[in-house]
């Protein structure tokens, strides 16, 4: 009897394959095949529905976690150089990078809740509505890094009276 279920689960798992071998589409990639958009067609801007409304107090709210879960490794610049990375432990990359300036907001919410490299997941200590706020911060600081003397003249123009 022992050696039938023996064999009968040798059997069935000879017949698992790896997934992982397999046509599919994955996140942050070019759409393939089918899903491609037609020609002639108007693209239009997609805003995930799981995203808050910016606002400045979700920047603030985004600012306050930052320092408390992000500063230890990424520096309150966000150039990968806190005081953890200055202790030994390997460098995160700097968001002022080109890769992370051309990355979608999501890809930062996605990297807070399950991790990425050597950084663990947060997933368990830090809840969606402010890995979103995380993400809106690390959106203006890379503004901040990245603005032109023509950016600070336009603001400035918007705010005056």
């Amino acid at each position: 009897m022992n050696r039938a279920i023996a064999v009968i689960a040798l059997c069935a798992l000879g017949a698992c394959s790896d997934m992982s071998n397999q046509p599919k589409q994955r996140s942050y990639s070019p759409l393939v095949g089918p899903a491609q958009t037609p020609p002639d067609t108007v693209a239009f801007l997609y805003r995930n529905p799981s995203a808050p409304p910016l606002t400045f107090a979700l920047i603030e709210r985004g600012r306050q976690r930052y320092r408390i879960f992000c500063t230890p490794c990424h520096s309150e610049l966000g150039n990968g150089q806190g005081m953890i990375v200055q202790r030994g432990f390997p460098a995160p990359p700097s968001f002022d990078s080109e890769r992370l300036l051309q990355a979608p907001t999501r890809h930062f919410v996605d990297v807070i809740a399950q991790g990425h490299g050597a950084m663990y997941a947060y997933a368990a200590r830090v809840p969606p509505a402010d890995r979103w706020a995380i993400a809106a911060y690390i959106r203006a600081l890379q503004k901040s890094q990245n603005a032109s003397a023509t950016d600070l003249a336009a603001a400035k123009a918007e705010t005056a009276p």
